[in-house]
């Protein structure tokens, strides 16, 4: 089995595929059929990926010594376009992965999207959705991972603005399919240059080829392709400063925010980075630049969850802030740290967005967490899965997030500079907007006009099994051997260092105390906040205007220049043409007058014409003979 899993593993984005085209023109209008093949598929993708890493590790398959599987799909002049299956531990972890979470929020959506009349559309997008990501994650060059790249873009819009009679939803879907629009636009000049310059774009001979052009030549324009590179993973993994989408991607069902923030989207972002690990890992300039913006993305992002005042925008930016730290990690060289806490923010972040949707589902779509309070008391084991998913993004032992997260604070020490100190603030204010989140939203009075109740067993299932993921996967990971099973280089496992341990569980301790102290003993209201910090606060609350600058930039800048160039194609251009199409058509009126279908005009005008040519031609004839009797002469 295992040998069919690994020869036969390109059939793991084609189960969901399949079912997109079954449901699609199909099974739309039964929304249980459908539901019923989406999760069926799913299901054979999770069992072949089991098997599929399996076999990594009975066969010795390392990121070194990759299984690949590939044919020429076209050939353009020296340049072959291949398309296959690359299959390493790194390819293994994220198969696992997407087809885990994604089968989990299948099940929670079957009864979460149940009284929905779109539920088999969402079902068909959300089956593409997966497709199109483990066709991303299995690719074998570059031109195949852009190509499922942009299907993940277009799944990302179809999902986002699924409720499109809403303005907010398609306006939400826009603004993320332009946003990630400007990085894809780097990353494909880099994947071009890549082409031009090495004649392939085959990720297994580019590793061989990389190496020696850099010693040949130097990294100068290595430094280029990496940077190119990486601002499609600055768009799809919501980086600043083109993070602006993210949160505006609430605006589609809350299992796509689940799967967009745990598994597939954004993880894209973060999976480029690694794949294309030996282009960056060349350069030291491209390095200190990830590094650089995954430091200031995860604090950045994290002073803005504090002052949010919607459920699923606080997790929104959390998921940017945590995306950074994965960035950061990269970028420091921690190339399996990075990947550890991608597999354990996953399980946690899925859950949490899951949590969401089950607060929603009983509030009626309420997102405000200043409405809620007291859901502890009716949604005990909701009540539950957010506190396990509170402990494990917040570090604390022996949750999830405390081995991935530490690992990376690691890395930050040992590589000095400031990374470090950025991090760990960034830690302690993840704690704070998380038990702030808690308290609010949990605990103390009920401020709901609704009556909360606990979801269903559909709903339940999918949140405690991501509980118990998301307390077991970081021991699981961590006496595994994760580090040495998904690393990039020489196997180096990343053992705990207690004082990095203790100080970032000392710091997030630090966060939650802060939290419990000014909302759960001071009960400091944003109208408080807003009276005792002013401008600051109002400049975090307001995202540090990011989107109001855009929008500046937008009406002053780009609407001015179309409106110019509009002026200069309607007056100039338009012009121009205009001016010959007068000219041709004069012209074709002058010569039309004579044809009036008159027989004896036409005679006239034949001999008139025949007469002037006879004149013509003996005038020519005499001028010629004169000429040529002269010269004899």
């Amino acid at each position: 089995m295992l040998d069919f899993a690994l020869t036969h593993a390109y059939l793991i984005p084609l189960f969901p595929a399949l079912a997109f085209l079954i449901i699609g023109p199909f099974t739309r209008s039964n929304k249980n059929l459908s539901a019923t093949i989406a999760i069926f598929m799913m299901v054979l993708s999770l069992i072949f990926s089991v098997f599929v890493a399996l076999a990594t590790q009975v066969y010795g398959i390392t990121m070194n010594d990759p299984f690949v599987m590939q044919i020429t799909w076209a050939r353009i002049a020296d340049l072959p376009l291949t398309m296959g299956i690359f299959i390493d531990p790194l390819t293994a972890m994220m198969l696992l992965v997407v087809t885990l979470v994604s089968l989990l929020v299948y099940i929670y959506s079957a009864s979460y999207m149940a009284n929905d009349p779109g539920m088999g559309r969402f079902f068909a997008f959300i089956s593409l959705f997966s497709a199109t990501m483990l066709g991303l994650v299995g690719a074998v060059s570059f031109l195949q991972l852009y190509v499922f790249w942009e299907g993940v873009g277009l799944c990302s819009y179809l999902l986002i603005g699924f409720y499109y009679e809403k303005v907010k939803a398609r306006e939400a879907a826009k603004k993320a399919f332009i946003t990630t629009r400007i990085g894809d636009f780097g990353m494909l000049v880099g994947i071009i240059i890549i082409a031009v310059l090495f004649g392939t774009t085959d990720f297994l001979a580019l590793r061989a080829l990389v190496p020696a052009y850099v010693l040949a030549a130097g990294t100068t324009t290595i430094t280029i392709i990496g940077l190119l590179l990486f601002m499609g993973a600055i768009g799809k993994s919501g980086q600043f400063p083109l993070h602006v989408w993210l949160l505006d991607a609430m605006e589609g069902p809350t299992p796509t925010s689940a799967l967009i923030h745990a598994a597939t989207m954004v993880a894209a972002g973060v999976f480029l980075v690694a794949r294309a690990y030996f282009i960056f890992s060349e350069s030291a300039i491209a390095m200190d630049f990830i590094t650089g913006i995954g430091a200031f993305t995860a604090i950045f992002a994290a002073c803005i969850a504090v002052t949010q005042t919607k459920f699923k925008s606080v997790l929104a930016y959390s998921t940017i802030s945590q995306l950074g730290f994965m960035m950061a990690a990269v970028g420091l060289g921690a190339f399996s740290a990075s990947m550890f806490h991608l597999v354990t923010h996953a399980f946690f972040k899925a859950m949490l967005f899951l949590c969401a949707g089950a607060i929603m589902h009983a509030l009626h779509e309420e997102t405000n967490i200043f409405h809620m309070g007291g859901l502890y008391k009716k949604m005990p084991l909701t009540f539950f899965c957010m506190v396990v998913g509170m402990l494990a993004i917040s570090g604390i032992p022996p949750f999830s997030g405390f081995f991935s997260k530490d690992e990376i604070l690691a890395a930050a020490l040992h590589a000095g500079g400031p990374v470090y100190a950025v991090l760990l603030a960034a830690s302690f204010l993840t704690a704070f907007y998380m038990m702030r989140l808690l308290i609010i939203a949990f605990l103390g009075e009920n401020h709901s006009k609704y009556e909360a109740h606990e979801v269903d067993a559909f709903m339940r299932g999918p949140m405690l099994l991501l509980a118990f993921l998301t307390l077991a996967t970081g021991l699981a990971c961590y006496y595994g051997g994760f580090s040495l099973w998904v690393n990039d280089g020489v196997p180096a496992h990343m053992a705990l260092e207690p004082t990095v341990a203790i100080t970032s569980t000392a710091v997030s301790l630090a966060g939650f105390a802060a939290a419990y102290i000014a909302y759960g003993i001071a009960h400091i209201s944003r109208k408080v906040a807003l009276r005792r910090y002013g401008f600051l606060y109002s400049l975090v609350y307001h995202k540090f205007y990011i989107d109001e600058l855009y929008d500046f930039f937008r009406r002053r800048f780009v609407y001015t220049l179309a409106y110019a160039l509009d002026w200069v194609d309607i007056h100039i251009f338009g012009g121009i043409i205009d001016g010959l199409g007068a000219y041709a058509r004069g012209t074709s009126l002058l010569l039309a007058a004579p044809a009036n279908g008159q027989v004896q005009r036409y005679l006239l005008f034949f001999y008139a014409g025949v007469a002037i040519l006879l004149i013509a031609a003996i005038y020519w004839t005499i001028r010629i003979l004169s000429y040529v009797g002269g010269v004899l002469g």
